[in-house]
């Protein structure tokens, strides 16, 4: 099985188009499968108390213009979407309340869906997304077994295909923490696919060794530039070693081959030359 793997760009795009394209575009050049993004109706997601508290940002000085200055539009996700059509590189955002989930099913283009490790709590969403049948990435970050075995049987019980992946969600998150001998744990459990999900600042350290664990899929945050502005950015993957990382980690099935013990053609040639038989 081919290892799927997605880009999140997330909020890296700080509210703006060109940025989100330039990496739609890297991601797209290196060998992704798709690139995510996020999605929250401001307004249902947070309290007013909160989104009217101070904030610096270069945006305003609340809570509320951070947010919102973060948010995509209908006519900038359309783009988003002529854009990842144009460049034949599949798209989806993880909402963060039923009605951003309306407006991300909205896209005809939108094939799969992702549930966010912090959404694993919110029912009404959960069965919202369940309820549409696509393909559904599930991050674990945050969450007990009895809860995932509760989100597990809710996809099951829809008849909605599922894929998890573990996840640390912290950012950045510390390689000692990243606790990857969950993957197999997680397959044996449930029976199904399961990938990784990563925010760590290392670039493929923890990443090839999950995909030694049996992760079907990583996602990883990307962004131009890691001191940008932006809580996720330092726990990302610059553009411009996005190709090395993917030719990286798509080679590691090949490595691991498939644990016969067979001599190859090439190493025929060798052992003529070079084996040595001596009779007891």
């Amino acid at each position: 099985m081919k290892l799927y793997l997605i880009a999140e760009i997330g909020i890296n795009h700080n509210g703006d188009i060109t940025i989100a394209k330039k990496l739609i575009k890297y991601a797209a050049d290196a060998g992704f499968d798709a690139v995510k993004f996020q999605k929250r109706t401001i307004d249902r997601v947070y309290k007013k108390e909160y989104l009217d508290s101070l904030r610096k940002s270069p945006w305003g000085k609340t809570q509320r213009e951070q947010k919102m200055g973060l948010e995509f539009d209908k006519k900038q996700y359309e783009e988003i979407n002529r854009y990842c059509k144009e460049l034949s590189i599949s798209w989806t955002a993880s909402a963060w309340d039923v009605e951003a989930q309306d407006f991300i099913n909205s896209f005809d283009d939108v094939t799969f869906n992702k549930v966010a490790s912090p959404m694993l709590g919110h029912k009404p969403l959960l069965h919202k997304i369940a309820s549409e049948g696509k393909k559904t990435f599930i991050s674990t970050g945050m969450a007990t077994l009895d809860e995932i075995d509760d989100v597990v049987n809710m996809f099951q019980q829809a008849n909605c295909s599922i894929e998890l992946m573990h996840c640390n969600s912290t950012y950045p998150m510390k390689e000692e923490d990243a606790n990857l001998k969950c993957i197999p744990m997680l397959k044996e459990r449930y029976g199904i696919d399961v990938g990784y999900s990563g925010h760590e600042s290392s670039l493929l350290k923890v990443c090839t060794t999950a995909v030694v664990l049996g992760a079907s899929s990583l996602e990883r945050h990307i962004t131009l530039d890691r001191a940008m502005y932006g809580s996720d950015q330092s726990a990302s993957i610059e553009a411009a070693a996005l190709h090395g990382f993917v030719q990286t980690v798509r080679k590691i099935p090949l490595l691991l081959g498939n644990g016969s013990k067979d001599i190859s053609s090439d190493e025929i040639e060798v052992r003529k030359k070079l084996r040595v038989e001596v009779d007891a």
